[in-house]
């Protein structure tokens, strides 16, 4: 009998080592949101623009977050979408089996925490610990040991090191050297040089803006909100556009969803690039009357909402046609409000319901590949395929025929498109300039002078903006006469 007040433990089988009890594992709540974002855009093809903010909010009414970790979430989703390519080549060169027989929520999990040591100041092993916890959360703890020994030998090297390693030499492979260093596709980077013409520094800056985050920018929208009166809502951090009367930058990236005007549509999220190409539209030089105007392809609604509110001072109508009936519900709610006569039908303008000739200023922003706006949708340069240009061309071909269908005698065509592709391009309007149709002849207008005080238009008479000259999306745009 034992007279101990404890007993003691009885004894183990010589070698069989003490048990630890299991710990659950607690990931920390940013990782695993950027990690749940991560595989949304991966598993179904969702846009990290549209789902990230759903989950921040859900996170910031839960509790679990501050102003302070969405920024961090934010950073860790979109940058790690940006650099995808290059912490895949570098995640490649640390593993002995193709990327793609490792599992893609191991993987995600990989190139979040390749993002940790790679593309922030996050310290190294702080990186390395909370990616492995995570791993132990979603993936098991099996693989949470493959994770930990990858991210080891990641952290041994920062990323110029990495770079150096895996990325050819740019005189041996130049298209390859970018695609690397810059995390593109290399069919991407390939045309894209093409399109900005030139040498070596200037693919390297617009590679390199790509990659950096955009700034969020406002639209006052004329006749409902003056810019002095958003600038002052919006405090501070309030700096006026580059180039657009109507637009504001917030410049600590704050919610515009916070901001009164925005929420009653009398201001509005748009890029100044879009808001160069509406403003290019309503001043162009036309002859003849000036009473309607046509958006072709309205959805969202950003451009339709600034053509209707530019439309209204002169005393015009703006016609906003889009052919998906829950798109055109999104642009009859952007011009809810719009201080002169408007109408939002579902139609597609490739078979318009309207007579030839009814419309005095018609504008269609064409669908495209969107390699313009590689830096709000990172993801998109990694879902495209050098296949995709060529399925969108006759579309873009019909809807700008349509267009000058749609146009009177006199009266102005717009095409725009956000993308730089020459095949999206130039090509398109040529092509249809070149054959419009039955009894419809039209020409090239300049369209430089519709952008007054916008530098490194080009040579015309159509007009290619760029984010690394701009700062804007790329977007593309030329005007056309109708003449016969």
């Amino acid at each position: 009998m034992n007279d101990h007040p404890r007993r003691r433990p009885q004894a183990r089988p010589h070698g069989t080592p003490q048990r630890k009890p299991y710990r659950k594992p607690a990931p920390d709540p940013v990782r695993k949101l950027a990690y749940d974002a991560l595989r949304a855009v991966d598993e179904r093809d969702a846009y990290a623009n549209l789902v990230l903010p759903a989950l921040l909010r859900d996170a910031e009414r839960a509790g679990d977050f501050d102003r302070r970790d969405a920024a961090l979430a934010t950073e860790l989703v979109y940058g790690t979408l940006r650099r995808q390519g290059t912490y895949d080549a570098v995640i490649a060169s640390c593993v002995d089996r193709p990327l793609g027989e490792v599992d893609p929520p191991v993987l995600d999990v990989l190139t979040l925490g390749a993002h940790q040591l790679l593309g922030t100041r996050i310290p190294p092993h702080a990186a390395v610990s909370a990616t492995v916890e995570l791993a132990r959360a979603v993936v098991g703890d099996g693989r949470s040991r493959f994770v930990n020994a990858v991210l080891r030998k990641i952290a041994a090297d920062d990323l110029d090191g990495w770079l150096d390693r895996v990325a050819p030499p740019y005189d041996e492979d130049p298209e390859e050297h970018l695609a690397v260093v810059h995390s593109h596709p290399r069919w991407v980077v390939s045309a894209l040089w093409d399109a900005l013409g030139g040498g070596r520094q200037g693919i390297e800056d617009l590679l390199a803006a790509d990659n950096e985050r955009p700034e969020v920018t406002l639209v006052a929208r004329p006749g409902r909100c003056a810019p002095a009166e958003l600038a002052a809502e919006v405090g501070e951090e309030a700096e006026p556009g580059r180039w657009s009367p109507y637009a504001l930058r917030m410049a600590d990236g704050g919610d515009p969803a916070a901001l009164e005007a925005v929420r009653d549509g009398r201001a509005g999220v748009q890029d100044e690039g879009s808001q160069l190409v509406a403003l290019a539209l309503a001043g162009a030089p036309l002859e003849g009357p000036d009473r309607l105007w046509l958006d072709g392809c309205a959805g969202p609604g950003g451009k339709a909402a600034l053509l209707a509110a530019l439309a209204a001072q002169r005393g015009a109508a703006l016609v906003a046609a889009e052919k998906q009936p829950h798109r055109a519900r999104l642009v009859a709610r952007a011009l809810d409000g719009n201080p002169g006569p408007y109408q939002v039908v579902t139609a597609d303008g490739t078979r318009p319901a309207w007579r030839e000739g009814a419309f005095d200023r018609v504008l269609v922003d064409v669908p495209c590949t969107g390699l313009g706006a590689l830096r709000r949708r990172p993801e998109a340069r990694w879902r495209r395929r050098p296949q995709d240009v060529p399925g969108f061309a006759p579309l873009q071909r019909e809807l700008l025929r349509s267009a000058l269908r749609s146009v009177r005698v006199g009266g102005v065509v717009g095409y725009a498109t956000c993308s730089p592709h020459p095949a999206e391009t130039r090509a398109v309007v040529d092509d249809v300039l070149a054959r419009p149709g039955a009894d419809i002849t039209a020409e090239f207008l300049d369209a430089r002078p519709t952008m007054d005080g916008v530098p490194e238009l080009g040579d015309g008479p159509d007009v290619q903006l760029w984010p690394h000259l701009h700062g804007t999306d790329a977007m593309y745009l030329a005007l056309l006469r109708r003449t016969a």
